[in-house]
């Protein structure tokens, strides 16, 4: 321990001896130089090692939430009602895919007696409606009976009455055999009232009519002596244009007289319905889509028709025009159905005098001969 402290003293003086030596002129002659007594080094204290702090507990990352965004409510997207259809159940086709002939067809009372036959009013349901008519029923004949249903043009209802103008057409059939039923159509007083667009409901009413004398035709009843398998139409003007419609949709029927008829195109009738009126009526259903109108139109199921036709019409007709019967009856021969045209030179919209004899008799031979 001595010895190092000797060491160290020893090296600290030769140390400073050098320093004095280095800064005293060269030219100074040497000097004692006398050296501070060099004190002990004190010994450095030892620190305590420090202890670190215990580590600290951090507490947990919070997550941060974030705050509720103002979302708007969901937009409500109307529901879309579709528009009805006005012609659901009226086309060819739905005429086609349903029933009819519900109920019975009935004798009200006697309306005369006549000869050769007595006229009754008669009712029959159509479609909820009551349709009223007159029915001529041959005396002394044998049965079954051909049956026509013979179908009255346009009449102001105002105006209308049972024993309509076709009254004696009606007679001359049931004069000659056959058993006649006039209907009155809906809308006729005193039948009900009813809806009718394009004057389907007209058709619907002989539809339903026709189904009743297939059902109740030689039962027990007021159609006992009618055979239910031979019934036929005669339509005029506007009877004409049901026929038609009828005759496109049920082929059960054997034979047809179409006497000065409305047309089976459903445009052209109309057109000549907005004339007629001077715009009152006939314009709505001048607007009917064509795609629409295709399904409601006879003229386009003219190859579904299987009963014969007999077609009449005069030259001078002012209400329904000649060409509608004369192209009718080409489109006819074009299917090749069996069709007879006669044309009237000079003759009106109702025949008169021979004329009107010589399509009677004419009418009468068609219905025997089918």
């Amino acid at each position: 321990m001595m010895n190092g402290r000797i060491r160290l003293r020893l090296l600290a003086w030769v140390g400073w001896t050098a320093l004095l030596t280095a800064c005293l002129p060269l030219a100074t002659a040497p000097q004692d130089v006398v050296l501070p007594t060099l004190m002990p080094v004190a010994a450095v204290p030892e620190f305590p090692t420090a202890t670190p702090d215990p580590t600290a507990t951090i507490p947990p990352t919070h997550t941060a939430v974030p705050l509720p965004t103002n979302t708007p409510p969901p937009t409500l997207t109307p529901t879309i009602t579709p528009t009805p259809d006005p012609y659901a159940g009226y086309t060819i086709d739905d005429l086609r895919a349903r029933s009819y002939g519900d109920g019975t067809l009935q004798i009200v009372e006697v309306i005369e007696e006549l000869p050769r036959f007595t006229r009754y009013l008669i009712t029959y349901p159509s479609d909820g409606l009551t349709v009223y008519g007159f029915m001529n029923v041959p005396k002394n004949v044998d049965a079954p009976l051909p049956v026509v249903l013979l179908l009255h043009g346009y009449v102001n209802p105002s105006e209308y009455t049972t024993k309509a103008y076709t009254t004696p057409h009606a007679d001359s059939l049931a004069n000659a055999g056959f058993l006649v039923i006039h209907p009155n159509y809906r809308n006729y007083p005193p039948s009900d009232t009813g809806e009718n667009p394009l004057r389907i409901g007209f058709a619907i009413d002989v539809l339903n009519l026709i189904a009743l004398v297939q059902k109740q035709g030689g039962e027990v009843g007021p159609l006992q002596l009618a055979d239910p398998t031979n019934i036929n139409l005669w339509g005029h003007s506007m009877g004409g244009g049901v026929a038609l419609r009828v005759l496109v949709v049920n082929q059960d029927i054997r034979a047809a007289v179409l006497y000065g008829s409305m047309s089976a195109d459903e445009y052209l009738n109309h057109q000549k319905i907005f004339e007629w009126t001077d715009g009152r009526s006939g314009q709505e259903e001048l607007a009917i889509p064509q795609a629409t109108m295709a399904r409601l139109a006879p003229i386009n199921y003219l190859d579904d028709i299987t009963a014969a036709i007999s077609i009449h019409h005069g030259t001078a007709d002012g209400q329904v025009p000649f060409s509608w019967s004369a192209d009718l009856c080409d489109q006819l021969r074009t299917r090749s159905k069996s069709v007879t045209c006669y044309t009237y030179e000079g003759q009106p919209h109702y025949f008169t005098g021979a004329a009107d004899e010589l399509f009677r008799q004419r009418v009468l031979n068609f219905f025997t001969q089918n």
